[in-house]
């Protein structure tokens, strides 16, 4: 979809559709106010007999207003202006998007952009609509031999701003929502390919291929460099498959040379059968979003190569599948991660904070400013939070605010878990220096205490996924989560330096 900036009054503009809004109870916003002046009272002599109240989520199509140049109208309800804040902007974007490609509108020009949020400036409010706009119209229907026909999808879209000085940072903060547009939907086709196709080896070969297009560096180690370095707590987890794990190094070079970077890290496990300590069979389909964490971590290092962010950034990525069979790991085994620390097997099912872990080792020779990890890791972060925030752990509090602030701007939420002492206790072992599960409670947070461990050089948080990286039912596919969230906060970091 092409996307564009104007100012302008809505009953003069060109366009196959202008989009207004209307307030709860009839009240028009002041763009609506000028469209029905200029249809001498048409508009709201339509609301005053009750064909909208203005509820969210509803809309009105209207055709041939008087007094206006558009082919249509369309009025999308925002509910109660009160409660009107970010939710509520972001699902009037994402109504009037999803009703316009209905229409069969060519393009469409929205005046909600300058109804946003009060608190929110013309940055935030285009940066948002263009990527919820994307959202909206997304469809992973590759692997359908008959695709689902819109007649006219909508082609482009408009966004007005309310005075001509705000057209440059509007311009900016467009270029910047349709390179996190981008990478969302980079990590939404990555983690709705089945598991037969994406193997580790198809993640490492996309890595490549984004490294090529964007001007970023990339190496993949083998099984056998993997040896060498001593990453058996990775490889444990990949003697079960067929398939041969990958280890990918993506680096952005946009920052000053010498700069510390900062490390991403991202759990790639492409299908997730629990291994010996085998899963249900309902629902285990969807394990092949288990490298939703990867997939988080590619599409954020292609929005920054998109946004030319100056920072140096690094992405690990430990891909591997967790499969049965005769040369898999058994619950008991024990293996010696790449840090030298030893690690008894409890649960194979408890993979991905083996493979994290290798990987945490790795992160140090970048010697990193901070480290990010991103993982599909427990059920128990799902129970705990549901499908609406991201469970978010750290070892300094001040790395915490900056991503949860980061959440709530771009919001992509999360929240603030606990990582303390008096849960360590619950990883110990008797035969090696820890578990790798601590017992039923608290299962999230054992598991980042397991990942912090790995992570005493540096600053580090943990990012789990489990319950925000996809949906199940009806509307079942990949999210795309966290892009939004690390972007925002690596847009965030990048201000302070300049």
């Amino acid at each position: 979809m092409e996307f564009s900036i104007k100012s302008g009054s809505p009953e003069k503009q060109r366009s196959a559709c202008v989009v207004v809004g209307v307030f709860e109870p009839r009240k028009l916003t002041l763009p609506a106010e000028l469209l029905d002046k200029a249809a001498k009272g048409y508009i709201s002599d339509i609301i005053r007999r009750g064909d909208m109240e203005g509820k969210s989520g509803t809309t009105l199509l209207l055709h041939n207003v008087p007094g206006s140049l558009c082919d249509r109208v369309l009025l999308v309800g925002l509910g109660k202006e009160k409660e009107f804040r970010e939710k509520e902007y972001c699902d009037a974007i994402r109504t009037a998007v999803k009703t316009l490609n209905e229409t069969g509108a060519f393009d469409g020009t929205l005046f909600l952009t300058e109804t946003g949020p009060k608190r929110r400036g013309v940055a935030w409010r285009i940066r948002q609509a263009s990527m919820v706009a994307q959202e909206a119209v997304y469809r992973f229907d590759q692997y359908k031999s008959k695709k689902a026909e819109i007649r006219r999808p909508l082609r482009k879209l408009t966004f007005a701003v309310e005075r001509r000085n705000e057209l440059p940072p509007a311009e900016e903060a467009l270029a910047q929502g349709n390179a996190i547009a981008e990478g969302i939907a980079l990590a939404r086709n990555l983690g709705n390919q089945p598991g037969n196709v994406c193997t580790p080896s198809h993640l490492a070969e996309q890595a490549m291929q984004m490294a090529q297009e964007t001007g970023m560096s990339c190496q993949v180690l083998e099984r056998e460099e993997m040896e060498a370095l001593g990453m058996h707590s990775l490889l444990s987890v990949a003697k079960g498959s067929r398939q041969a794990p990958k280890f990918i190094i993506l680096e952005h070079k946009g920052g000053k040379v010498g700069d510390k970077p900062l490390v991403l890290v991202g759990k790639g496990i492409t299908f997730d059968t629990g291994g010996i300590s085998l899963k249900p069979a309902a629902d285990m389909d969807e394990m092949k979003y288990d490298m939703c964490g990867a997939a988080a971590v590619l599409g954020t290092m292609q929005a920054a190569a998109r946004m030319a962010l100056p920072v140096n950034l690094v992405a690990l990525v430990p891909s591997c599948e967790n499969m049965p069979g005769g040369n898999a790991t058994r619950p008991g085994d024990i293996v010696t991660s790449m840090s030298g620390q030893t690690i008894e097997i409890l649960n194979t099912d408890a993979e991905g904070r083996l493979i994290l872990c290798d990987a945490l080792t790795y992160a140090e020779r970048f010697e990193p400013e901070a480290v990010i990890d991103v993982a599909t890791l427990t059920g128990a972060c799902v129970v705990a939070l549901g499908h609406v925030a991201t469970g978010l752990f750290a070892n300094e509090d001040s790395l915490a605010r900056e991503l949860l602030t980061a959440g709530e701007e771009a919001h992509d939420r999360a929240w603030h878990m606990p990582l303390w002492d008096d849960y360590q206790d619950l990883l110990k072992s008797p035969f090696a220096d820890m578990g790798n599960v601590g017992g039923r409670w608290g299962g999230a947070i054992t598991a980042a205490c397991f990942l912090s461990r790995f992570a005493k050089k540096y600053e580090w948080a943990h990012l789990d996924i489990a319950g925000t990286a996809w949906k199940s039912g009806s509307d079942k596919g990949a999210t795309g989560r966290p892009v939004s969230l690390l972007t925002h906060y690596l847009l965030k970091r990048t201000e302070k330096l300049q």
